[in-house]
C-alpha cells in the first residue's frame, strides 16, 4: 500500500525575494502580492529608520553598535509586520497597478485619439480605494 503525503502548502511571505519569481508553487497573482508587500516594507524601513534619527545630538542617547543593531532590528520586523496586516496600503496600490488588464493595441490608439480633441480630458484622477488613494493617470 503506497500513502501519498499531503500537498505542501506555499506560503509566499516564507520564500526569499530572490526565488519568488521562479517558485513553480505560486501563480502569478501570488508572486505580484507578495512582492508588493516586500517593496511597501522596504519602504515602511526607510520611513521608520529616518524618524528615528535624532535631530539634537545627546549625551544621554545609547549610540553603541549593539544599541544600532537592535534598534535595525526592531524597524525590520515592525515594518514586515506594517506590511503583512495591509493597513498601510501601499501594497495594495501596487498590487492593483501591476495586475492590471492589458489594453487591446486599437483601444490605445483610439484612447490616444480621443483625448487629443479633449485636451481637458487628457489627465485623470482616480482612486484605487474609495477616499483613501489616489492614482493619477495621463495620456501621452
Amino acid at each position: 500500500m503506497e500513502v501519498t503525503g499531503l500537498p505542501k502548502h506555499v506560503v509566499a511571505a516564507d520564500i526569499a525575494p530572490e526565488r519568488l519569481a521562479n517558485n513553480p508553487a505560486l501563480s502569478e497573482r501570488q508572486k505580484i502580492a507578495e512582492a508588493s508587500r516586500q517593496f511597501e516594507a522596504i519602504l515602511l524601513r526607510q520611513i521608520l529608520a529616518a524618524s528615528q534619527k535624532t535631530v539634537i545630538p545627546s549625551k544621554f542617547a545609547d549610540n553603541s553598535t549593539s544599541s544600532e543593531i537592535y534598534r535595525d532590528m526592531i524597524t525590520n520586523q515592525l515594518a514586515d509586520t506594517m506590511s503583512k496586516s495591509g493597513g498601510f496600503g501601499l501594497a495594495q496600490t501596487f498590487e492593483k497597478q501591476l495586475t492590471r488588464p492589458e489594453q487591446p493595441r486599437a483601444q490605445v490608439a483610439s484612447g490616444r485619439q480621443a483625448s487629443a480633441a479633449h485636451p481637458t480630458q487628457q489627465a485623470g484622477v482616480t482612486s484605487a480605494v474609495p477616499g483613501k488613494y489616489l492614482s493619477i493617470h495621463t495620456h501621452e
